[in-house]
């Protein structure tokens, strides 16, 4: 399960019960962070297709947020969590809910890290971590993986807008 060619530059694998997404973006750690971190760049780049209809961050160890994704029925897919550890511009770790039945019932837990290239790019990783098999397959039979893969692109493409500005 991994996506690697010339035009997304994106890798994913599963490992135990984690799916792992890296990428490295041409872009400063400071800058990639507050494209990652702020609702009004996030509402801009995360999921698949289209802005949020929702986006909620209160960046902070026992911050909520929620992003709402509107699919092109028009159906709302919710997602929320709670910082546990915010270490800016290192390491994110926070819980995720896909808060849409059956999958709700599971808390899955999500390791963001930005470690600084020496030739002014960054690499971010984002482990998920899922608390049964069951959950992780179900998470990729949702189209996780390629959700992840789909917003790595957009962020990309996110940022550089952001550097030409």
């Amino acid at each position: 399960m991994s996506e690697n060619n010339a035009k997304n530059k994106t890798t994913t694998y599963v490992e135990d019960l984690s799916i792992i997404v890296e990428r490295t973006f041409d872009a400063p750690r400071e800058l990639v962070w507050e494209a990652w971190t702020k609702p009004e760049h996030v509402a801009n780049w995360w999921g698949m297709g289209g802005k949020l209809a929702a986006c909620e961050i209160d960046l902070r160890p026992g911050g909520t947020y929620l992003y709402v994704l509107r699919g092109p029925d028009g159906n709302e897919y919710p997602f929320k969590g709670v910082y546990r550890e915010v270490v800016k511009p290192e390491r994110l770790v926070y819980t995720r809910i896909f808060d849409v039945e059956p999958f709700s019932i599971h808390e899955s837990v999500v390791t963001d890290t930005f470690v600084a290239q020496p030739d002014g790019k960054t690499r971010l990783t984002f482990r998920t971590d899922f608390p049964t098999a069951e959950a992780l397959q179900g998470s990729l039979a949702s189209g996780a993986e390629a959700g992840a893969i789909d917003s790595m692109e957009r962020f990309s493409e996110y940022l550089a807008s952001l550097e030409k500005e």
